[in-house]
């Protein structure tokens, strides 16, 4: 069967890692298999997989581009004749399901990674709601990588709970138990020879708003570097963000306490050398750095999501604080770098985690095995 993924962006983050690597599996099980994004690609499709851009398709609310987009995924629709639109993401969700009116024949699955009408104002929260409830009546599935997410939409009355299916993020999982260090290892965590080694704690996430690194280092620039007990903070990614997240750094003398590493292809080596790794977005579904985390045998301080706690559990393989307490995550990472333990037994317990249903394998067969579920006329392409 042809099946069709498309998202609002092929940036460098989990939505499109994970869609990325459903659509391998499923062009490695035979099936045809496209991905339609709006924008520049940043990262490539992989082999057997074909790749579309739809360039009026852009992540900010612009009517008239969203219009254009709206027109441009019909047309792409016609030109492919999918048997399955599977897409991802808020603009490209909303969007990519209104316009499968120009391809009657197709199954509409909507994959839901961020609730998106959780964690902001009223206004938006509204506006998202109404919008997801109107692409809801051309949708025969949802497929949520949590079992929160699946909730939030029943509760709001998106969809009826038969409508929702929950499957994993998957991922090698066996890449991050361990790993050896990166090259970088003595730049990145600041030692030098003969000396102390000092606790490191690395953030996994690209620099976008949601992503909250600039309130982190605002806490930490409130508190005071010595609240983090001597430990070394390491922030990989890119985005938007980051040119203002090194301002702050200098702006406050964080230089020795904070460290840029940039866009990393081996996050599982970065784990290696680590002690911890943090988390503090504003909305997630379940972070993969978390998994990655826990497969590295390494304990999470995060602030507290819906889909972290089907994961995460405080006390026992990390640290859970307020979805707003910066300051909480701060005196957090000072206390585990202060009280080593306390630090192992937050690692024993990461590496006892069992984080089996997020491995790679389960991720495409499952979310094929879905369309199915919701279309019964695809079990046999399935």
């Amino acid at each position: 069967m042809h099946i069709v993924h498309v998202l609002t962006r092929l940036a460098r983050g989990g939505a499109e890692e994970n869609t990325l690597a459903t659509a391998e599996w499923q062009a490695a099980a035979g099936h045809c298999v496209t991905v339609i994004h709006g924008g520049r690609a940043e990262c490539p499709v992989p082999r057997g997989v074909a790749a579309a851009a739809c360039a009026p398709l852009v992540h900010p609310v612009a009517p008239r581009a969203d219009l254009a987009a709206l027109r441009a995924l019909r047309r792409l629709y016609r030109d492919l004749g999918p048997d399955v639109i599977h897409t991802h993401q808020s603009k490209a969700g909303i969007l990519g399901r209104l316009a499968a009116d120009a391809a009657p024949g197709a199954i509409v699955i909507h994959g839901i990674h961020i609730v998106p009408f959780e964690s902001v104002g009223t206004g938006p929260a509204a506006l998202f709601r109404g919008a997801e409830r109107l692409a809801a009546r051309r949708t025969h599935g949802f497929i949520a990588v949590t079992d929160a997410a699946a909730c939030a939409y029943v509760d709001a009355g998106i969809a009826p709970r038969e409508k929702v299916a929950v499957v994993r993020s998957g991922m090698d999982l066996a890449r991050f138990r361990g790993a050896a260090p990166p090259q970088d290892a003595a730049a990145l965590s600041g030692r030098v020879p003969g000396g102390a080694r000092r606790p490191l704690a690395v953030m996994l996430a690209s620099f976008e708003p949601r992503k909250r690194q600039a309130a982190l280092i605002a806490a930490i620039a409130r508190r005071g570097a010595g609240a983090l007990g001597g430990l070394r903070l390491v922030l990989a990614g890119d985005g938007p963000e980051r040119a203002a997240v090194a301002r702050l750094i200098a702006t406050h003398g964080l230089a020795e306490h904070v460290v840029l590493a940039g866009h990393r292809d081996d996050p599982e080596r970065l784990l290696a050398i680590a002690d911890l790794s943090v988390l503090v977005s504003a909305r997630e579904g379940l972070p993969r750095a978390a998994v990655q985390s826990l497969a590295a045998g390494r304990p999470v301080v995060s602030t507290a999501l819906p889909g972290l706690a089907e994961l995460v559990h405080d006390g026992r393989n990390g640290v859970l604080c307020g979805p707003d307490d910066m300051d909480g995550v701060v005196t957090a990472l000072g206390r585990i770098a202060r009280d080593r333990a306390l630090w192992r037994r937050l690692a024993a317990g990461a590496a006892a985690t069992d984080v089996s249903d997020w491995a790679l394998d389960l991720l495409g067969r499952r979310t094929t095995e879905a369309y199915a579920r919701f279309a019964p006329a695809l079990r046999r392409a399935a």
